[in-house]
């Protein structure tokens, strides 16, 4: 395969980075700007938001530039938004730059998947495309567990200078390798929303954003929770997130391997009501390490395991609009972030960060919900409107 497709699978483990690491260091940027863990916790709610909204709206607004021109672009203002970050006096100026980095971080990972499949063979677009997904997965096994131990030992900010470091070498790499790529028609923000008129695939896009805010009422406040239920130092959060992203990408292949056997719409169900069990039980589990860490590698897999589940169900009800739906899905995903990181705020804020789970296993649940009313609406066939 295309080496230029690794390079571009860089860039998206770096983008990758950005959003997920604040998770893991949540406790020291509280602790160094003098706010609660709760209001840290929202500088993943506003990236969230932001990337959902950036996404389609970008893509749109850009769809005559050429393509790596565009994507310096982007890595230079990713760039210049993460010196920001490292530099920045205060958490007003740190959100300032959450929000730039965001925006400049959904260019590059759109960008990043839709020029993969086009420098390579038409039979490894597939295995562009993951290797590109890959990259972000990475991040989350490798990027978050050593950002949690530098973080700790060195502070916050030296992680968001080695992430603007790492941004500007790969804009050098793909400066010098990666051939100019003439823009292509791309779909209007206006026939994206149009879309959402199908009772059966908005509904399906809401069984994403509320899997992911259950999910990340959790997630981002896990360094809290261990410090707070199992008395966890910088070592053991690092070896708990190094463990969470083990499994979270295991469950990505086991959640295609059990949709192609049980359909997508059996593997939605499953996958969703296990969930549910999985972070409603967790405060059981916080007095046993070996229970705990069960725990853990469950709910690693399941994070990841329906996305498969969900995309197969989108293309099998649309086939005629799969692109759009899988931009919408993206920025439901990022919506589900920003939903459950603002949650989970005001959770932990409000009563403790060891009700989170709990809160998160409610949005899950109505999660379920919205997947059988989608599951029990008429098919449909749809047509790109212009």
């Amino acid at each position: 395969m295309n080496f230029k497709v690794y390079v571009l699978a860089i860039s998206a483990f770096v983008v990758g980075m950005v959003e997920l690491i604040i998770g893991g260091i949540l406790p020291v940027i509280s602790d160094d700007l003098g706010v609660s863990v709760g209001v840290a916790g929202q500088l993943i709610t506003i990236f969230a938001l932001v990337f959902a909204v950036s996404g389609p709206v970008l893509m749109s607004l850009t769809s005559k530039y050429e393509r790596k021109r565009l994507y310096l672009i982007a890595l230079g203002v990713f760039f210049l938004a993460n010196i920001g970050s490292f530099l920045s006096p205060g958490y007003a100026a740190l959100l300032v730059f959450r929000v730039l980095t965001s925006m400049s971080a959904a260019l590059i990972i759109v960008l990043s998947l839709t020029i993969a499949p086009k420098i390579v063979k038409p039979s490894y677009r597939s295995r562009a495309i993951g290797t590109i997904t890959m990259g972000v997965s990475s991040a989350l096994v490798l990027g978050v567990p050593v950002g949690v131990l530098i973080g700790e030992a060195y502070g916050w900010r030296i992680l968001f200078l080695i992430i603007a470091l790492l941004s500007l070498i790969a804009g050098v790499v793909i400066m010098k390798f990666l051939d100019p790529i003439a823009p292509e028609q791309v779909s209007s923000v206006r026939e994206q929303i149009r879309s959402l008129k199908h009772l059966k695939l908005s509904t399906a896009h809401l069984v994403t954003l509320l899997v992911l805010a259950g999910h990340y009422t959790m997630y981002a406040y896990f360094a809290e929770y261990l410090h707070v239920t199992l008395h966890a130092e910088a070592y053991w959060v690092s070896v708990a997130f190094f463990v969470f992203g083990l499994s979270a990408v295991s469950g990505g292949g086991i959640g295609g391997w059990l949709t192609d056997k049980m359909g997508p719409e059996k593997t939605v169900i499953f996958f969703t009501i296990l969930f549910f069990i999985v972070l409603a039980t967790m405060p059981l589990t916080s007095h046993s390490i070996i229970l705990f860490t069960i725990s853990l590698i469950v709910w690693g897999m399941l994070s990841w395991s329906i996305a498969p589940a969900q995309q197969g169900y989108l293309i099998k009800t649309a086939p005629s609009t799969s692109d759009i739906q899988q931009s919408i899905n993206t920025s439901a995903l990022q919506f589900g972030i920003a939903i459950g990181s603002g949650v989970g705020g005001l959770v932990v804020n409000e009563f403790s960060v060891e009700a989170a789970p709990i809160a998160g296993s409610v949005l899950v649940l109505l999660s379920i919900g919205f997947a059988l009313f989608s599951f029990k609406q008429p098919a449909i066939e749809m047509k790109t409107e212009s």
